[in-house]
C-alpha cells in the first residue's frame, strides 16, 4: 500500500477534506474539521489515525506494525506502518474506525447531514 491508496480511499468517504496545515509534508484527512488520518509524505511507509483506546491496545499487542501515535495522544492514536505486513482489509478496517469515531463525536445535526438525513 502506498500514500495514494490511503488518500484515495480516505477521499471517498463522506465530506471528507485534505490539507497540509502542519506542513507540506503531512497530509491531513479531516471530516467535519476534525481529523481523522494524518500521512507523511516524504516517508508514506506510515500513518496516524484515531482509535479507541481498548482497541488501540489490543492492535498493538497483535500487531507489531501498529504502535501508539507517533507525535499525537498515545491513549486516542495509533501509529500504522504500511509495509505489506497488514492487509489492505485490516488498514482500511482502521482508517474506518478512525473516520466513524471523528463522526460519532461530533454534533447530531452534523451527523444527520453526513447521512443525508
Amino acid at each position: 500500500m502506498n500514500v495514494e491508496e490511503v488518500r484515495d480511499y480516505c477521499m471517498q468517504k463522506p465530506a471528507t477534506t485534505e490539507g497540509l496545515p502542519f506542513g507540506e509534508d503531512t497530509l491531513v484527512f479531516k471530516v467535519a474539521g476534525k481529523i481523522f488520518l494524518l500521512i507523511g509524505l516524504e516517508q508514506g511507509n506510515r500513518f496516524n489515525v484515531k482509535c479507541d483506546p481498548e482497541l488501540a491496545i489490543e492492535l498493538r499487542e497483535q500487531h507489531t506494525e501498529v504502535q501508539p501515535g507517533y507525535h499525537m495522544n498515545k491513549t486516542h492514536w495509533n501509529t500504522v506502518f504500511i509495509d505489506g505486513s497488514l492487509t489492505y482489509k485490516q488498514i482500511y478496517g482502521m482508517i474506518d474506525h478512525s473516520y466513524a469515531l471523528i463522526v460519532k463525536s461530533l454534533p447530531k445535526k452534523v451527523q444527520a447531514e453526513l447521512a443525508g438525513d
